[in-house]
C-alpha cells in the first residue's frame, strides 16, 4: 500500500477551538475552494481526534465549514494527480477509512453543522458524525459516477447504508444527484433543518451545550455499543461498558442528586 503524500496546505485550513463549556469546534477553512479537503486537512482531522480522545474536559464537538457556502466539497481533486497504481487508490481509501474511524470513535457526541454544499468526502464525514443539522440551502451528494469515476470503499458504503439504507445509497450514487435539505431530513440523513447560517450556529451550540450537560459516560457507552453493533465487532456483550457506568462515581452522583432533588455534577469518572 502506498503512503498518502503530504501537501503544502496552510495550517489555518483546519481551525480548532474549545470554549468554557467544553464544546470543541473544528472548522474546515478553505472557503475559496468550497472547503475541499487536502490530505493535510485529513491528517489534521485524525490528529485532532486523537487529541480529543484523551481530553475529558471536552463534552461535545461541532464540525462545520467556513464561509457559509459549503460544508465541504469532498477531496481536492488536485490531490489525485499523482495516482498511478491500484496501490495508490487502495492506500487513499484506507486513509479515508482511518479519518472516518477516528471521527466515529470520538467518545463525545459529534454534530455536523452543514450549510451549502456537502458532497463527496464532505458528505461522508458529515454522515459519520452522530447528529447532522443543516440549513435550508444545504445539499448532499456523492456524484462521483458523473464526475470522477472512482468509488467508495465497502466500509464507507456500509456507514452510509447503516444511516439511510442500501437502496437509497444506490439511488443517490447511481443517479449522481444532490439531495436537498428537506429530502435529507425526510430520509434521516439530516436530523434537523434551520433557516440560515446564524440559526445553524445558534442551534448547533444549543444542542452541543445540552449534551455537554449530560452524563458523559452514558453518552460514551451508547456511542461505543452502537459502533460495535454496526461494525459487527466480536465484543458485542458490552459488559465492559455496563460495568464502567454502573461502578462510576457519576452513577453514584446521579443517584444521590436524584434523591436530593438537585442537578448532578458529572465528572466523567
Amino acid at each position: 500500500m502506498s503512503a498518502i503524500p503530504h501537501d503544502s496546505a496552510p495550517t489555518d485550513a483546519l481551525l480548532f477551538s474549545v470554549d468554557a463549556a467544553g464544546i470543541a469546534r473544528i472548522t474546515l477553512n478553505r472557503p475559496q475552494a468550497r472547503n475541499a479537503l487536502t490530505f493535510s486537512m485529513y491528517e489534521g482531522l485524525i490528529a485532532l481526534c486523537e487529541r480529543l480522545q484523551g481530553d475529558c474536559s471536552v463534552r461535545a464537538v461541532i464540525l462545520t465549514g467556513a464561509g457559509g457556502k459549503a460544508f465541504a466539497a469532498g477531496t481536492d481533486i488536485a490531490q489525485f494527480r499523482g495516482f498511478a497504481t491500484g496501490a495508490d487508490a487502495i492506500g487513499y481509501e484506507r486513509f479515508i477509512d482511518r479519518v472516518l474511524d477516528a471521527i466515529e470513535r470520538l467518545p463525545m457526541p459529534t454534530i455536523a453543522a452543514v450549510a451549502g454544499a456537502c458532497t463527496g468526502g464532505g458528505a461522508v464525514i458529515a454522515a459519520t458524525c452522530d447528529l447532522r443539522i443543516a440549513t435550508r440551502d444545504a445539499r448532499f451528494g456523492i456524484p462521483i459516477a458523473r464526475t470522477l469515476g472512482n468509488c467508495l470503499s465497502p466500509r464507507t458504503l456500509g456507514r452510509l447504508a447503516a444511516l439511510i439504507g442500501p437502496a437509497r445509497v444506490k439511488e443517490i450514487l447511481f443517479t449522481a444527484r444532490l439531495v436537498e435539505a428537506e429530502e435529507a431530513q425526510a430520509i434521516g440523513l439530516v436530523h434537523e433543518m434551520v433557516a440560515d447560517g446564524p440559526a445553524l450556529e445558534a442551534r448547533a451550540t444549543e444542542l452541543a451545550t445540552l449534551m455537554a450537560g449530560h452524563a458523559p459516560l452514558t453518552l460514551q457507552a451508547t456511542k461505543e455499543a452502537l459502533r460495535r453493533l454496526a461494525a459487527n465487532d466480536p465484543d458485542q456483550s458490552g459488559d465492559d461498558l455496563i460495568a464502567r457506568c454502573y461502578t462510576s462515581d457519576d452513577f453514584r452522583e446521579g443517584m444521590e442528586a436524584f434523591l436530593a432533588k438537585r442537578p448532578p455534577n458529572w465528572t466523567g469518572r
